[in-house]
């Protein structure tokens, strides 16, 4: 895909534009700050933006930076990275969007299969959220109660293993389930907290994940 990079370290850019070649991604241009990638995005569109959050301007121009973008080119998928797990930048990059968006940690990206999957599933249209961030907010102590009342047991684990990342795959692998049985208890979910059938306009995975993590 054409990818658009924003990050004002030297040394852990010219990394990502390594990753990124080796994965066979398109960069479309590497820049060092909020302001230059909006120029960069008016003449060469991306599928993805990379921005890292902490680079000027200011001490958080990568947050600021990615709203402009998502205003400006709303069909742009953006990856915001970071050295540290925060919350409150969680909670900033949710009120930029709940589509189309992740926020990782920079040194588990330094890899192409995890950079390109990260890649793909917010191309795709997905929520992505570093599983260590999802972790520590779907397991803090909480009742059950709204619509994850009507949930079973096994529901809310399969959408637990959802809110941190996990894929189908995944998820049958952690709870010993063939991915048959996984399919059909996300498609119970989708049923039980009532969310929209139209694909084209609704992530309903994506629309799970925030149900769940503002009921906990």
């Amino acid at each position: 895909m054409r990818v658009a990079l924003a990050e004002d370290g030297a040394l852990f850019r010219e990394g990502l534009l390594l990753l990124l070649g080796a994965a066979g991604h398109q960069v479309v241009g590497s820049v060092a700050d909020g302001d230059a990638l909006m120029g960069l995005l008016g003449t060469e569109p991306a599928d993805v933006a990379i921005l890292d959050i902490r680079m000027p301007p200011g001490t958080e121009g990568g947050l600021r930076a990615a709203a402009r973008v998502r205003a400006a080119y709303p069909e742009t998928g953006l990856l915001l990275l970071s050295h540290y797990a925060e919350t409150h930048y969680l909670m900033r990059c949710l009120e930029i969007g709940t589509e189309r968006i992740g926020y990782r940690l920079k040194e588990r990206v330094a890899g192409t299969q995890v950079l390109s999957d990260t890649l793909d599933r917010i191309n795709a249209g997905e929520l992505v959220i570093e599983p260590s961030l999802a972790g520590r907010l779907v397991n803090r102590p909480a009742g059950v109660s709204g619509p994850l009342a009507l949930l079973s047991q096994r529901e809310l684990e399969v959408l637990r293993l959802m809110a941190e990342g996990r894929s189908n795959t995944g998820i049958a692998g952690m709870l010993s389930l063939s991915a048959k049985a996984v399919e059909k208890h996300i498609a119970s979910i989708f049923t039980k907290l009532d969310l929209p059938f139209d694909a084209t306009t609704h992530h309903r995975r994506v629309l799970a994940v925030l149900t769940y993590l503002g009921a906990r």
